[in-house]
């Protein structure tokens, strides 16, 4: 069996080519910074992964993921090799089976701060606690109300 599962922040934005032919194909390609479990001297370090979709998944990712986004990637290890300038060049690629956002944008509008990244998103704004809220979240309900509610 062959299926590795990812989740990391992409390190640039998509580069997305499009198949010749009759039957075009978005082909998209990103790297994923994954966290390793253990620090090595205190510092976190991460591996570099290559990343390829295809299709409908490489549309996607060329629309909404961008530097810095948190995404869990779900696919197969695909190895492969060509030849560059006479010399033998071995590759290792993740092909995308399924991709999705790893957190909200907010979120990753927050944690994308360190490398001049920031998403064009706007936060929305938090809903207003009812002037009769109570501590505990809960809104209190008048004497003499209970015909009105719709149980009992």
């Amino acid at each position: 069996m062959n299926k590795v599962i990812l989740m990391g922040r992409l390190t640039r934005d998509p580069e997305v080519r499009y198949s010749q032919g009759a039957q075009s194909m978005a082909v998209a390609r990103y790297t994923l910074a994954v966290d390793r479990r253990f620090k090595r001297d205190g510092e976190q370090t991460a591996d570099f992964i290559q990343c390829v979709a295809f299709g409908k998944s490489g549309e996607f990712a060329e629309r909404y993921f961008h530097k810095g986004t948190k995404i869990v990637v779900e696919g197969r290890i695909q190895t492969g090799s060509y030849e560059k300038d006479g010399q033998r060049v071995y590759t290792t690629d993740v092909v995308v089976e399924q991709q999705e956002f790893a957190e909200s944008k907010a979120s990753s509008d927050n944690n994308a701060g360190g490398g001049g990244y920031q998403q064009n998103y706007q936060q929305p704004a938090p809903n207003p606690a009812p002037s009769s809220a109570v501590g505990d979240g809960f809104m209190n309900i008048p004497d003499g109300v209970d015909e009105e509610l719709p149980f009992n």
